[in-house]
């Protein structure tokens, strides 16, 4: 099943685990069975401190669990746990065996402390690049408190589970059978969610922290790059961040970063943020920014206003807060979001196995969604509202190879439509001859770009007709002190090289302006 460097590299892994190990399959005579119990037999073989039982009585098959020997610690997968989701399987072996997790010291008190009875259901899918964090988080959470229960469930694998329950987008999460939330979930956002005191002890922490020299905001590669280099001048640096990495996270393959030939998005966002911690930042994730007040005087204290209430405070500010998928504002857009309605074909692609899909976009990123979906869906129809589509010539050439693609050009979307439940169809104008058509399909894939996140800032600094703050070449903004870098600005090409390049611009501005400020007295900066 596995082959033999992958085996080698498990049986290293393996070496770490300090208590014996229950695998506890539950099989029948499928395919599938068979698979798992291949994947189960190599991890045995692998570890003296594991063992195997087929004996398992879940209704799902094939399914296992991972439990400690003689305790009620334990983990559960409900399918073949390779592909994205095979860290996790490792993770869950070495966690439920004994070794420490790498997680915050008060997060995992936090999570020993829920009170109460917590069964979680994730629904992912193995192509998924944002569900292992999700699945990972709740693994661990079931680790550390005997009363949290985790199964995650391979939805191309379950798809009778997957119709009945209405799931449309993984990962999906259930808890004690209602749904819970969709998406990609740190161990932290999902705890705050059950803990409701968390966000007012987090609020009043905030406030009790000493103004900074240089507050970045965003925590993405171009606010990773300005916390390194204002980190790197010895100045007290803090970073606020809704989630670290950003828009990375929810990009699959990376291939044009200058001396990295190939990496996956959650895989830089994680190197970004372990490079950020190896210096003296004040990393505070799950923050998001609702207001910049600016300084009352040149060199003053600038304040940010965070969602939870918490208030920052530096003497310069960095704003990289990055940008998002752009929606189609139709109407059905929004009501059928995750009902059909998706913007990840990597993640929720699985989902849509034999069935009717539309892309929606003509650029790079809609055609590579076609090409991607192709492979998995009955037919994928590409819409796009110019008269010809804007990908690279070669991406175009794969595109019309494909039997079961058709693209349809001048076409403006006007409506998702839907039973209620789900996606039944779209509806758009010919833009060549004004008439109106529609086609039943049931899900859209939606790739038209990106908004920047400045929602919040407008009113405060000066920004452009299409919402991107206005910046010079030093990054520098309207108001004084605070400076801005990446996606969320001017700067042309939104690429992550570039975003860093401007990160480290905008703190060595910041830098500059700071050093040009009269002196400051350590009591001011406390106050």
């Amino acid at each position: 099943m596995l082959d033999n460097d992958l085996k080698e590299q498990l049986r290293a892994y393996l070496e770490k685990v300090t208590h014996p190990i229950e695998l506890v399959a539950s099989v029948d005579d499928s395919a599938a069975s068979q698979e798992l119990l291949g994947l189960l037999r190599d991890i045995e073989s692998l570890s003296p401190k594991v063992s195997l039982r087929t004996n398992g009585d879940e209704a799902r098959k094939p399914s296992f669990a991972i439990t400690r020997a003689g305790t009620d610690v334990s983990v559960r997968f409900a399918g073949i746990p390779l592909g994205h989701e095979f860290t996790s399987l490792v993770l869950a072996l070495l966690q439920v065996g004994g070794h420490p997790p790498k997680a915050e010291p008060d997060v995992i008190e936090q999570v020993r402390n829920l009170e109460g009875e917590f069964v979680f259901e994730t629904f992912m899918s193995l192509s998924c690049h944002s569900c292992p964090d999700t699945v990972q988080a709740l693994n661990l959470m079931s680790v550390l408190n005997p009363n949290i229960k985790h199964v995650a469930i391979d939805g191309a694998l379950f798809q009778d589970e997957v119709t009945e329950r209405q799931v449309m987008a993984v990962p999906t999460v259930f808890l004690n059978g209602q749904p819970f939330d969709q998406g990609r979930m740190t161990i932290e956002q999902i705890v705050s969610r059950l803990d409701t005191k968390a966000a007012q002890r987090d609020a009043e922490k905030l406030n009790a922290k000493a103004p900074f020299e240089v507050l970045v905001v965003g925590g993405g590669p171009a606010g990773a790059a300005a916390a390194i280099y204002a980190a790197r001048k010895g100045i007290r640096t803090g970073v606020a961040a809704e989630r670290f990495g950003g828009q990375v996270l929810d990009t699959m393959a990376i291939e044009n970063f200058i001396s990295v030939s190939y990496t996956e998005g959650p895989q830089l966002a994680s190197a970004l943020e372990n490079h950020v911690r190896e210096y003296d930042v004040d990393v505070m994730n799950l923050q998001r920014a609702e207001a910049l007040i600016p300084a009352t005087e040149e060199g003053g204290l600038i304040e940010v206003r965070l969602a939870n209430g918490a208030s920052l405070k530096s003497r310069t500010v960095i704003l990289s807060t990055g940008a998002r998928w752009r929606n189609m504002n139709v109407p059905g857009e929004q009501e059928y979001r995750n009902k059909g309605v998706t913007y990840c074909p990597h993640c929720d692609g699985p989902l849509f196995k034999g069935k009717r899909v539309a892309v929606i976009g003509g650029g790079n990123s809609g055609v590579e969604a076609a090409i991607d979906l192709a492979g998995i869906v009955e037919h994928v129809t590409l819409f796009e509202f110019d008269s010809k589509l804007r990908a690279d010539e070669v991406l175009q050439r794969k595109l019309r190879s494909l039997p079961n693609v058709k693209v349809i050009v001048s076409a403006q979307t006007t409506e998702v439509l839907g039973d209620g439940n789900k996606v039944t169809g779209l509806a758009y104008i010919d833009r060549s001859n004004g008439q109106s058509q529609h086609v039943e399909l049931e899900g859209v894939f939606v790739q038209i770009g990106l908004l920047p996140n400045t929602e919040w800032l407008k009113g405060t600094l000066k920004l452009t007709p299409r919402g991107e703050i206005e910046v010079d070449a030093r990054g520098e903004t309207s108001v004084p002190g605070v400076f801005a870098a990446g996606d969320v600005t001017t700067t042309p090409y939104k690429q992550i090289v570039i975003a860093m390049g401007d990160g480290a611009k905008a703190s060595l501005s910041a830098f500059d302006y700071l050093i040009r400020l009269p002196v400051v007295e350590k009591e001011e900066m406390a106050a």
